[in-house]
């Protein structure tokens, strides 16, 4: 098995043009979801490029998988990014260490608009690590959940 690309959306599903009112005759068809991931260590102090997505992309959610424990003394704070809107955190001030599993990714209010649409140009996706403390320890892999749509944004031409 090998990798393939592929350019813009694929739309999936068996009927492309809604030409009546009942099941079978209503447009049905939906875009990819696909995924893309990163790593990130206690090391990455500064903003990291963890992957692009491609323009028009809307996100759907973030996977962040704790391979190895961070163990910084007063707090540890994963944050991802694109540019300069914070997309959603891990951990936070309080918190030390971040354990082993599935961490909790808080979204912000103010990133709802990049989510719907990361913009007309392909999106770099950082994340930076910080500990208010001593840092030590600590690796991570960040999962975008996400569709393909069109540079403008959409995933659905109105007409074929």
């Amino acid at each position: 098995m090998g990798f393939a690309t592929h350019l813009g959306p694929w739309l999936l599903g068996t009927v492309k043009n809604t030409t009546g009112t009942t099941a079978g005759t209503i447009r049905n068809m939906g875009a990819t979801v696909v995924t893309q991931t990163g790593a990130t260590t206690v090391s990455d102090t500064t903003a990291t490029t963890l992957f692009v997505l491609p323009a028009g992309a809307m996100i759907n959610n973030f996977i962040v998988n704790i391979t190895t424990a961070y163990a910084g003394t007063t707090g540890n704070t994963i944050t991802v990014k694109i540019g300069s809107t914070t997309l959603g955190t891990v951990g936070g001030a309080t918190t030390t260490p971040l354990s082993v599993g599935r961490a909790t990714f808080t979204i912000t209010d103010a990133s709802i608009a990049t989510y719907e649409n990361v913009g007309s140009t392909d999106a770099i996706v950082t994340v930076t690590y910080a500990c208010a403390g001593t840092a030590s320890g600590g690796a991570a892999s960040v999962t975008c959940v996400y569709t393909v749509r069109g540079s403008d944004g959409v995933a659905n031409p109105s007409q074929a």
